[in-house]
């Protein structure tokens, strides 16, 4: 569907960080079906405390050879989007950049629609298959 299921914003890149937006994730799944989380081989992605929660939630990791952004262009592409079309103005503080990706997650997820997704939102497919 191209939702974004989870996210979340801060000032560093520790693993209880990435933690943070994984968990908001998977909150929201509903459907018991294999899950694959990508990503690079960041030392947040590969850290014991990261690694429990995908064996804990059944969740297969898949992380890129090296740090070759296009095994995950999907997500490149998702992260393009946001910065380029939505968050085009420089934040005051961590506040206002956490504001702005809430609501630039909201448009991109509840009203941009996708020519891959036959000009629908991701909102709405996902909403066709787990309603």
């Amino acid at each position: 569907s191209r939702k974004i299921m989870g996210f979340h914003l801060d000032d560093n890149m520790k693993a209880s960080t990435v933690k943070r937006a994984f968990t908001h994730a998977l909150k929201q799944r509903r459907a018991d079906s294999l899950l694959v989380h990508h990503s690079d081989r960041g030392v947040q992605y590969c850290s014991d405390e990261y690694q429990r929660i995908h064996k804990q939630h059944d969740v297969m990791c898949s992380m890129t050879d090296g740090y070759d952004c296009y095994q995950n262009a999907l997500a490149e592409r998702v992260n393009g989007i946001l910065k380029n079309e939505y968050l085009l103005i420089k934040p005051r503080d961590l506040e206002e950049a956490r504001k702005m990706v809430a609501e630039s997650v909201d448009i991109y997820n509840q009203r941009r629609p996708h020519a891959a997704l036959k000009y629908k939102t991701p909102d709405e497919v996902h909403q066709a298959f787990y309603a």
